[in-house]
Formats: C-alpha cells, structure tokens, sequence
C-alpha cells in the first residue's frame, strides 16, 4: 500500500493506474484503523488493483481536493475517474464487492 502526501503523486497514481483505491484515513479515528486491516487483506486477495493511503492530517490539501468529509472513505477509480465513494467501515467482503462493482 502507497502511502501518498502530495497531490500531484496521487493524481499521478490515479492517472497511471487502471483501478485504484484510495483511503482517506486519520490515526485518530477507530474505524480508520480497523480498516486498515481489512484494507491490507484485500489489497493482498486482489491482483491488478492499486491501494492508496492519503492521512488527511499530513495531507489535509488532497482531503479538501476530493472533498472527504467523512472518515474513513475509500474512493475507487477506474482508468484515472472517479467510480466509486463509500464512507464508513466496510467489511472485507463489502470491499471486494465495491471494487469488483468497478471492474
């Protein structure tokens, strides 16, 4: 999982990637870290699919670009747009399924 601090690394990211999933994530917030787990299983069940990591509070300049209100929220993009925005913990399965809905 990339780790990403500046704006112009993730649109690169998102741009040279076919499909990518980006959590918008604070070490402050409960759910957050739950979803890291369940973030890195997936990321490892899922070949060909980009994970991203983006703390609002070191990078809170890409949090107000995308508009992240919410914490944690995965955003999942397909070919460099946006597909897909779920906010909240999900379970494992729940992400497989968001994902493979943007395949």
């Amino acid at each position: 999982m990339v780790d990403v601090l500046k704006s112009e690394e993730l649109r690169d990211l998102i741009a040279s990637n076919g499909l990518v999933v980006v959590d918008f994530w604070a070490q402050w917030c409960g759910p957050c870290r739950m979803l890291t787990g369940v973030l890195e299983d997936v990321e490892k069940a899922m070949e060909g699919v980009q994970f991203v990591k983006v703390n609002v509070d070191s990078a809170p300049d890409i949090a107000t670009e995308y508009g992240i209100q919410t914490l944690p929220t995965i955003i999942v993009f397909k070919g460099g747009t946006e597909a897909e925005v779920k906010a909240g913990f999900m379970s494992a399965n729940s992400l497989k399924t968001l994902i493979n809905g943007c395949k």
